[in-house]
């Protein structure tokens, strides 16, 4: 037991209604799929705080293939903030996935600070942008129209976005594929040449993560994505040097709630394609 009377545990299945509870009362977008994901991996690490038997935090490292652990759902219950709560959880996951070669987060402006006295750097800015009732775009003709992911490109849309994001994520691209209708992807002269997933969020369906080699396609993805959305709350986040695509985001009215800030720790020896990567999948996965 801690000083301060909590205890630090890995997270079980269990856990996920207790942890469910502290994302929701943040605002946060995680669905209980998204937190079996993390919880269920053995290979992904998922601690909690509690103190007489109830979870007051949560923190989470998704390992990609042993080459990057990625922090995420760092959450404190408001009323056991400043009791080191938050400094513990990360200390320890810190401790547990020292032997992956890279790790990385997305910061809020509020937990940036806490990151930096760990040793993480700022690498570049991510805007979370949402619209909350996406209207029906006008049908565009396009010389390559996008068309549906199935099973068999499940590899290629695998290598593609090791190529853009710096590691494989296997285990995240099958999980986003599981649900039918949610990616497409865009083909040109027989190869792959972008896609996008998307999965749906307790507050906002979540567009990203999307991997495209120009602006116009990735409005194209987008646009694709976004037939079925109609009325619906719409969330993405969005690389904020793709201002172009910005400004196309906004004029379709979507407005810019907050920001992260990508940082890693000591090293980053997996930055990957930057200039190909428009949204990511979501703070909790990268």
């Amino acid at each position: 037991m801690n000083a301060d009377g909590f205890i630090l545990r890995p997270m079980d299945i269990s856990d996920i209604g207790g942890a469910m509870k502290l994302s929701m009362a943040e605002g946060w977008n995680q669905t209980e799929n998204d937190w079996r994901l993390l919880v269920e991996d053995p290979g992904n690490v998922c601690l909690l705080a509690e103190i007489d038997n109830k979870i007051i935090g949560t923190t989470t490292a998704i390992n990609y293939a042993n080459d990057e652990a990625w922090i995420g759902m760092v959450l404190v219950d408001k009323e056991y903030r400043g009791n080191g709560v938050s400094k513990s959880l990360l200390a320890s996951i810190l401790e547990k996935t020292a032997f992956i070669k890279s790790i990385k987060l997305d910061a809020t402006q509020a937990g940036r600070p806490v990151y930096k006295k760990f040793g993480f750097t700022d690498e570049y800015t991510i805007a979370r942008m949402v619209n909350t009732s996406a209207m029906k775009l006008s049908t565009v003709e396009y010389e390559f129209e996008p068309e549906p992911i199935t099973p068999r490109d499940t590899r290629e849309i695998v290598a593609m976005d090791e190529v853009v994001f710096g590691v494989n994520r296997k285990q995240l691209i099958k999980f986003l594929l599981r649900y039918p209708g949610h990616g497409w992807l865009l083909r040109k002269w027989g190869a792959i040449v972008g896609f996008v997933l998307g999965r749906e969020g307790s507050k906002y369906y979540h567009i990203g993560p999307l991997v495209a080699s120009s602006t116009s396609d990735a409005m194209m993805l987008i646009s694709t994505a976004m037939e079925d959305l109609t009325d619906k709350s719409v969330a993405v986040d969005i690389l904020c040097d793709k201002m172009e695509l910005i400004e196309w985001l906004n004029s379709i009215g979507f407005f810019r709630q907050r920001d992260f800030v990508r940082m890693y720790k000591n090293e980053n020896p997996f930055p990957g394609k930057i200039a190909d990567q428009f949204l990511i999948c979501g703070p909790e996965f990268g």
